[in-house]
């Protein structure tokens, strides 16, 4: 296959170049830029001089076309305008952004503060979910890659919301995400004096992704609710690590939960169900494509504690992204992410 990748430089771009490096499928990558037209992109990132040593291309629609897969990993309010033309024009489309996730066109200007895309382009993507939604998936001209807080969140909650084991009326979850989240823009917030020894809560009750959790609850458990829902900033690069608390609806035990969890995904290769909780730390994905997911329950206030952690910048990203590749292409879901977690 042939892939493009518009917004190579950012954090989610470079995680793509290096999983679809060793993807046995792919054969040429491109770099497109709307600003650094010539640069050489390993000039840009040392660690990938040998590697990926070719200019980054101006943004072209007929150069465009004539791959079989165009990621594009910008900020929100770039694709919305930049990706309508290429819908169903040849290559399959896979966008890292927030631009296609919403269905509702007024909730997205409202959350990110933006003008949505057209609604025809809106009504034509699907929600990249990929263990929930691969049927979909399969088909799709466009793919609007869930968030990394919304993958860390849905994977853990939707098989308990589904089988009605929890009670979905009072949910709070409680999420913490490393400074890669926030991009490789510098801000005061991302700043090393501002984020090193220091544990900051934003976007308090406001975060855009509550939304999209809120849509895909709906759309793959078929309940309509509304949670709360707050992040926070941690002094580490990578990871998410969600905590969710619900309470358990009558007569429904631990063992249920687990077990719940377990039919769920025990054929889907990259969500692990942990038993203890001190086999359980972004650590233990970091770099990887899965998600580790752990529930107990309190027996004093009969409460659901589920937990999960993922790598936001592959699992919440780039790794995903090309798992719905995979799909597409009739492909397992591993190939090109089967490696082990770097751990330390």
């Amino acid at each position: 296959m042939k892939v493009g990748i518009v917004g190579a430089t950012g954090y989610g771009g470079l995680e793509l170049i290096r999983f679809l490096h060793n993807h046995k499928a792919v054969e040429q990558i491109d770099l497109f830029t709307s600003s650094e037209e010539g640069v050489v992109f390993s000039s840009k990132f040392g660690h990938l001089i040998n590697i990926a040593d070719t200019p980054l291309q101006k943004i072209d629609y007929e150069a465009l076309e004539k791959f079989d897969v165009v990621f594009t990993s910008t900020p929100s309010g770039v694709t919305s305008k930049l990706l309508p033309p290429l819908v169903g024009k040849g290559p399959r489309l896979i966008d890292l952004s927030g631009d296609f996730r919403l269905k509702d066109l007024a909730s997205y200007e409202q959350w990110y503060g933006k003008e949505a895309a057209p609604a025809e382009a809106i009504a034509k993507s699907v929600y990249g979910l990929t263990e929930w939604n691969a049927e979909n998936v399969k088909h799709a001209p466009l793919i609007a890659n869930p968030g990394c807080y919304p993958t860390a969140v849905l994977l853990s909650l939707l098989p308990l919301l589904k089988e009605r084991l929890i009670d979905p009326r009072f949910l709070v979850v409680d999420a913490k995400s490393g400074i890669s989240g926030a991009g490789n823009k510098p801000s005061q917030a991302t700043h090393y004096s501002e984020a090193n020894d220091n544990f900051s809560i934003y976007k308090t009750n406001t975060h855009q992704h509550i939304p999209e959790i809120e849509q895909a609850i709906s759309m793959f458990a078929g309940i309509d609710t509304t949670i709360s829902f707050n992040t926070h900033l941690v002094p580490m690069t990578r990871g998410i690590l969600s905590t969710a608390y619900a309470p358990v609806m009558p007569g429904v035990t631990e063992a249920q939960l687990v077990a719940c969890l377990q039919a769920k995904y025990e054929d889907h290769p990259f969500v692990r169900i942990v038993t203890d909780a001190n086999g359980l730390a972004t650590n233990r994905v970091k770099g990887s494509n899965y998600c580790d997911i752990f529930v107990k329950v309190d027996s004093r206030t009969n409460r659901a504690t589920i937990v999960s952690v993922i790598d936001n910048l592959v699992k919440g990203a780039a790794g995903q992204a090309i798992q719905n590749m995979n799909v597409q292409f009739d492909l397992p879901q591993t190939t090109g992410l089967d490696v082990v977690p770097f751990f330390i």
